[in-house]
């Protein structure tokens, strides 16, 4: 076991070090560094977008956003929210920062992610160097009626996010939501949608940030597509019944809503928009493609759990209408979010991620081989064509996706990979220790 006396010094150096960066910000930064606008959806596979071959769901501006821009067609996480966002924020693999199942604040647990001394985020970083930050949406990684200031540790100084547990009870998101916004209670939004009261906020956070001369880092947990199927305002005003189908278009049309905002802002230019979702769908229906069907989902450790939509926009700096091979692992933006802001990353900071900021102005591909998956302390490992898992023989053959088939012995032509998979698994096993 390592020594923990060791390790809490530094982590109380870090921390200290963060504060100091804070307190001596001075002058805002200049007009060169860039925007970032993450919009984030909940429980959104790359197969309900039409430009990743979707035919099932209208999503227009997202298919505008991806030919505006460029689209990476091999983006990988863990196949639900917490092990996903956790490896986002933190640039780590579940198996090292150990958040393998959801964190139960829809029960009201007490329990919550340190942010202060055990793990340093990237919104903490962007923060220290003079960015604007700020979080919507679900933030289920602490019960904020136990810890009323945990956005703020992780590194965001204004939040409008949906406080999931409040007066010993589960609270809604959509119609009539609980939405804690820097530390109050919303009172003013009555019968409104959520999700419109939330892309309100994000305007406005930009609007601020670009009137005061600050660059902005704006996280936006969309709370869409996330069950219950709810029928949106669109389906209210018209008398379609709910369905996912209508929630991923309203989503769409929300995030049309705010890529408009930005361009009306005149920061186009300056500004990454970046749209991904945090772990595959939420339906047990087939969906479908123009490569194939695609089965599973959201909690599968396999390719409809794991392979989220990535689109990345900033006119003049990224290319229109390309499209990126790369494998992109959910903690390589950590470092890449980093090098986008021109921000370094302090020595004492450990990460798994690989920063792919080159890739998005024509540089460079990504050096990363292969990406991790995590749900219920079971682990994968995909190299693009094989997908070996923990507690199992058997292994994926992916090279024909969407369909997937389980291979058992291993066939010659995949020995050396696969050995090597397994190779990589055996290091995050020891990472988990």
């Amino acid at each position: 076991m390592k020594p923990i006396v060791p390790i809490l010094l530094l982590v109380l150096l870090h921390a200290g070090s963060l504060h100091a960066q804070r307190e001596s910000f001075g002058e805002p930064l200049g007009d060169e560094t860039p925007n970032i606008l993450l919009l984030f959806a909940d429980d959104l596979g790359y197969e309900t977008l039409g430009c990743y071959g979707g035919k099932d769901f209208q999503t227009p501006h997202l298919d505008r956003l991806a030919g505006d821009g460029m689209r990476f067609t091999r983006a990988y996480t863990s196949p639900v929210c917490t092990p996903s966002r956790m490896s986002l924020y933190t640039g780590t693999y579940a198996a090292r920062h150990g958040y393998y199942n959801v964190l139960p604040v829809h029960l009201g647990t007490k329990k919550a992610v340190d942010f202060r001394l055990r793990f340093t985020t990237f919104p903490q970083l962007l923060r220290a160097a003079g960015y604007a930050t700020s979080v919507t949406g679900k933030w289920q990684l602490a019960a904020l009626e136990f810890h009323p200031q945990h956005c703020r540790d992780a590194g965001f100084d204004s939040w409008c996010v949906w406080q999931i547990w409040r007066e010993g009870a589960k609270t809604t998101r959509y119609w009539n939501p609980c939405l804690n916004h820097d530390g109050r209670i919303r009172d003013d939004i009555g019968e409104r949608f959520g999700p419109d009261v939330l892309a309100d906020y994000v305007i406005d956070q930009m609007k601020s940030a670009v009137a005061a001369g600050r660059p902005f880092y704006i996280h936006h947990n969309m709370m869409l597509p996330h069950v219950p199927i709810v029928d949106t305002p669109a389906e209210r005003s018209s008398g379609r019944a709910a369905s996912l189908g209508g929630m991923i278009h309203y989503m769409d049309a929300l995030c049309g809503r705010l890529i408009a905002a930005v361009d009306e802002l005149g920061v186009g230019d300056r500004t990454y928009i970046i749209f991904m979702g945090d772990n595959g769908t939420d339906s047990r229906a087939t969906r479908h493609t123009r490569a194939g069907a695609v089965s599973g989902g959201k909690r599968d450790l396999n390719d409809a759990g794991t392979h989220i939509p990535l689109i990345v926009r900033r006119p003049g700096t990224v290319a229109a209408g390309t499209v990126c091979q790369d494998l992109i692992d959910m903690a390589d933006w950590f470092p890449t979010f980093c090098d986008l802001a021109g921000v370094t990353v302090p020595a004492d900071v450990e990460l798994d991620g690989v920063s792919f900021a080159s890739r998005l102005s024509g540089g460079e591909a990504s050096p990363r081989q292969w990406v991790t998956a995590g749900i219920r302390n079971e682990r994968s490992v995909f190299d693009g064509q094989w997908r070996v898992r923990t507690g199992t023989d058997r292994i994926i053959d992916a090279r024909k996706l969407p369909q997937e088939t389980v291979l058992e012995p291993v066939p010659a032509e995949a020995e050396s990979p696969v050995k090597q998979l397994r190779s990589v698994l055996a290091e995050q096993q020891r990472l988990g220790r």
